[in-house]
């Protein structure tokens, strides 16, 4: 795996990062030594490139699909596009969460067509009535009897892979292409790891006890990768954000967080809470340590999710790429339970839910404005003058690891 602070000092904290272009790069005159090129325009464009991401990227690797809350009781369940396939979660009588292909056995139709919701009894497809159980299993279907040969479990709903960390359910569906899905722990746990230098300071957060306080879908014009550059970087932070380098002034300076291993963005001086207005949040999360308190982190989990933590509340985004030019995005806010009972629950306390709103904005409006900024780059995408791609300037540098990792992902499996 590429580190992301690869050719770093390890005490360097701020400053401009080392110019890493190779000499190859240099020798082909592509660009000026402190810059890097960006991958060509073509991958953010292409459909072909996106089936190939899709192929070996969404449907090979663990893909944050929901929160387990979203599964309360047997039969809730939920619909979300990976990759090229619509995928089917719900909870089993026995209290499993379950994942299958969104597609009746016998003609292909899909089972369930809402996002959400909650089912008494079993899944049944609309078209001819086929009837499966929460575990999958075939139980009915018109004429089923008339037909002993069929093997109600071979023919049930396929099954994808199903692994529960962290208050959310991943899913892979290497199995379909008959594989083993990656190991956890050298991906999605190491992605996290490598950002913050161990797992240990995640258990601080303890982020599957937390509730969602707010949940926010944006539906984004550009391509998922824009998404993940932005993020990663905060070249941007200065023209476009200005109520977040209020809270986080380093920020302002062009050098994010994710840079560095371990380092958290440290809040203002006059900052009381990571809020829109810098007015305080809530306490602190019971596991907080002293060098966590008023600093944020932020990690980036390939291919998918983003993580952002502060003391009192995680923020979490996960995305849904539904083609070369289109991403949704779902982020949830998530506290305390007491502190979301207290603020959305029936006897709010409308002081509390002002300070969820004003805990939530701050970063509602980050996201509105970074998304806006992917959507203003995505039409250039297909211009002749990116055809060979951009540039990163030194403090994006680290971005060139996340596209050697796309190219490797797709031209290395092809």
């Amino acid at each position: 795996m590429t580190t992301l602070d690869e050719g770093l000092d390890p005490g360097l904290e701020h400053g401009e990062p080392p110019v890493t272009t190779t000499d190859e790069q240099r020798a082909r005159g592509v660009t000026p030594s402190s810059l890097l090129p960006t991958l060509p325009g073509r991958t953010y464009v292409d459909p072909a490139w996106f089936a190939a991401e899709c192929e070996e990227i969404f449907e090979r690797d663990w893909f944050c699909a929901v929160r387990e809350d979203d599964l309360p009781n047997a039969g809730s369940f939920r619909t979300v596009t990976v990759g090229r396939e619509s995928v089917l979660l719900t909870r089993t009588r026995r209290g499993e969460v379950r994942a299958f292909l969104n597609v009746c056995r016998h003609r292909g139709a899909r089972i369930c067509t809402e996002d959400a919701g909650e089912k008494r009894r079993n899944f049944q497809c609309p078209y001819h009535a086929w009837t499966y159980d929460f575990e999958g299993k075939l139980v009915a279907a018109p004429n089923l009897t008339s037909m002993p040969d069929v093997d109600r479990v071979e023919f049930g709903l396929k099954r994808v892979a199903v692994h529960s960390w962290l208050g959310y359910v991943w899913v892979s569906l290497a199995p379909l292409a008959g594989e083993e899905p990656p190991s956890f722990a050298d991906t999605v746990e190491a992605d996290l790891a490598e950002r913050l230098g161990s797992l240990e300071p995640l258990a601080a957060y303890d982020v599957g006890s937390l509730k969602v306080g707010r949940r926010i879908t944006y539906d984004v014009a550009a391509n998922w990768k824009l998404i993940v550059e932005n993020f990663m970087e905060c070249y941007h932070c200065a023209t476009i954000h200005p109520e977040l380098t209020e809270v986080l002034p380093e920020f302002a300076d062009g050098l994010a967080a994710q840079y560095y291993v371990g380092h958290g963005a440290e809040f203002g001086e006059e900052v009381a809470g990571f809020t829109v207005d810098g007015t305080p949040g809530f306490d602190p999360l019971p596991g907080m340590t002293d060098d966590q308190d008023r600093r944020y982190y932020a990690v980036t989990v390939r291919p998918q999710v983003f993580v952002n933590l502060v003391p009192d509340h995680v923020i979490w985004h996960r995305m849904y790429p539904m083609g070369p030019d289109r991403t949704v995005v779902e982020c949830d806010w998530l506290y305390a339970p007491g502190v979301v009972e207290a603020a959305t629950g029936d006897d709010a306390d409308p002081a509390m839910a002002a300070r969820l709103d004003a805990s939530v904005e701050l970063f509602h409006r980050v996201n509105a404005q970074d998304f806006e900024a992917c959507e203003r780059c995505q039409p250039a995408m297909g211009s002749r003058l990116y055809a060979d791609g951009g540039v990163l300037v030194p403090s994006e540098h680290h971005i060139e690891a996340f596209h050697a990792w796309v190219r490797d992902r797709v031209e290395g499996q092809s």
